[in-house]
């Protein structure tokens, strides 16, 4: 029996504590109409016996308190809601519980940016993390001793588990379904909820924002240039003359401010460009390609779906169902 603990934090989502559980439990009865056992035993854990959340709107009743757990293999930490230093704050009980119990052997899985309160206990320093895209510059920011992978759906490293955003983290579940069962059981979990078993990328999903929030202003004019002058080809020495910097020092600020290299953060700001023109307007691949300043087929689709996942004609035809095809 593989006992699974999943944390009822204050400031929580409530869906990421309320899947979790009903994955596990129907994962049991799954597998009681195939006449195997129940595998999972699940618990809702807790500071107190009570936990409010989303202002009172709902009330969530732990199983147990934490000094009541003797014994787990897996802890879920559920997404939190709203300014993530406050939800961290409210929390802090929750840390050396977390630490301790990693400490134990026991696994631990973050669901979305339930990694902010993951990496506060210290266990992701040196070690890779997944996240909502939405809020991996807050999280770099916070958490510099630890490596955002971009785009992961799904990230392991020694015991410990993180998903992408928002409803990413089933997969996260399944992921865990199939290893303490097997593949087939898996499958019949994906289909029952109806999530797609194999999506290893929240690429398609995410919206380059820019790294602006740094000090570097320099560097800031240098990315209102680039922001600017999406249809134009750059060079990284026009940008350098342009704030009176040498190439070198430019690009390691660069690097530095944003986490990207300055041709990473051209192609970026040229592909959401791409993406927002297929998701609206008629135009073709061609024309679209033209307006972001690429004059290279090839070199356009090698760069949306490196960036996307999908090749422009699909991304277009995922979004927006009056294109021209």
């Amino acid at each position: 029996m593989k006992k699974v603990s999943i944390l009822v934090p204050e400031s929580a989502v409530m869906q990421a504590i309320a899947d979790p559980q009903y994955l596990f439990t129907a994962v049991n009865q799954f597998m009681a109409v195939n006449g195997r056992n129940p595998l999972f035993e699940v618990h809702l854990v807790g500071v107190k016996k009570e936990v409010k959340l989303n202002d009172g709107l709902y009330s969530v009743n732990p199983s147990k308190l934490l000094k009541e757990v003797d014994e787990t293999d897996l802890v879920i930490i559920p997404a939190l809601f709203g300014d993530m230093k406050k939800a961290i704050a409210s929390n802090r009980s929750l840390l050396p519980w977390i630490k301790e119990q990693h400490d134990k052997g026991v696994e631990i899985a973050s669901l979305c940016v339930g990694a902010f309160l993951l990496a506060s206990t210290g266990l992701l320093n040196g070690k890779k993390c997944s996240t909502h895209w939405g809020f991996q510059n807050e999280f770099r920011e916070m958490f510099p001793e630890v490596e955002v992978v971009e785009g992961n759906i799904v990230t392991e490293e020694e015991r410990i588990y993180s998903s992408g955003g928002a409803n990413s983290y089933w997969n996260l579940l399944l992921y865990l379904v199939e290893k303490y069962t097997d593949r087939q059981t898996a499958i019949l979990a994906s289909k029952y909820f109806a999530i797609d078993i194999d999506r290893d990328s929240q690429a398609t999903f995410a919206m380059f924002q820019g790294q602006k929030n740094h000090p570097d202003e320099l560097i800031k004019r240098g990315q209102q240039f680039i922001e600017n002058n999406i249809q134009e080809k750059i060079t990284i020495d026009e940008l350098a003359n342009l704030v009176s910097l040498g190439r070198r020092s430019f690009e390691r600020r660069f690097k530095i401010a944003t986490n990207n290299t300055v041709l990473q953060y051209i192609n970026r700001v040229k592909i959401e460009s791409a993406k927002r023109s297929f998701e609206s307007s008629r135009k073709n691949i061609n024309e679209v390609m033209y307006d972001v300043g690429y004059a290279d087929t090839k070199a356009f689709r090698t760069t949306f779906k490196k960036i996307t996942g999908l090749t422009p004609i699909e991304y277009r035809n995922k979004y927006n169902k009056m294109a021209v095809l």
